[in-house]
């Protein structure tokens, strides 16, 4: 006697929408400069600005944010913080000179807040690249990376 041939029955599969986007969140403010890696930017120090400020880095710049640290709790002084921010800051810093060959052209140059926006809570810092001042031309014309 011949067998029916047995049919497998399919379980259809749900079909799976992507899950919604969500929406950004707003922007945190700061009270002091705080820029996303890759913003290049006028220093005060250098180019007479009276405030850092945003330039396309396709045109001469004097530094460029390479990352955002967050600064830890317990720092008493400007002293702290500036020794702290030079180590957070210290991997982007070496990813650069890595990048340009090992080159003692760029200094590790993290924007730091006054002490007050600490002892307010904020911790957040942009670690900044400049031009060694060992360099006659103190301008960089292109993006780092």
């Amino acid at each position: 006697m011949a067998r029916p041939e047995q049919t497998r029955r399919r379980t259809p599969t749900p079909h799976h929408q992507p899950a919604p986007t969500p929406a950004p969140s707003p922007s945190k403010t700061y009270p002091y400069p705080f820029y996303p890696p890759g913003t290049c930017l006028l220093m005060p120090w250098i180019s007479g600005v009276k405030d850092s400020t945003v330039t396309p880095c396709d045109q001469p710049h004097d530094a460029e944010t390479t990352a955002n640290v967050v600064m830890p709790e317990g720092l008493a002084d400007d002293r702290g913080m500036n020794k702290a921010l030079l180590e957070l800051c210290a991997p982007s810093f070496h990813a650069v000179q890595q990048q340009k060959n090992g080159t003692d052209l760029y200094n590790n140059s993290p924007i730091v807040p006054l002490t007050k926006y600490y002892q307010q809570g904020y911790r957040d810092v942009s670690c900044t690249v400049t031009v060694s001042n060992q360099q006659p031309d103190r301008k960089m014309t292109a993006p780092l990376h």
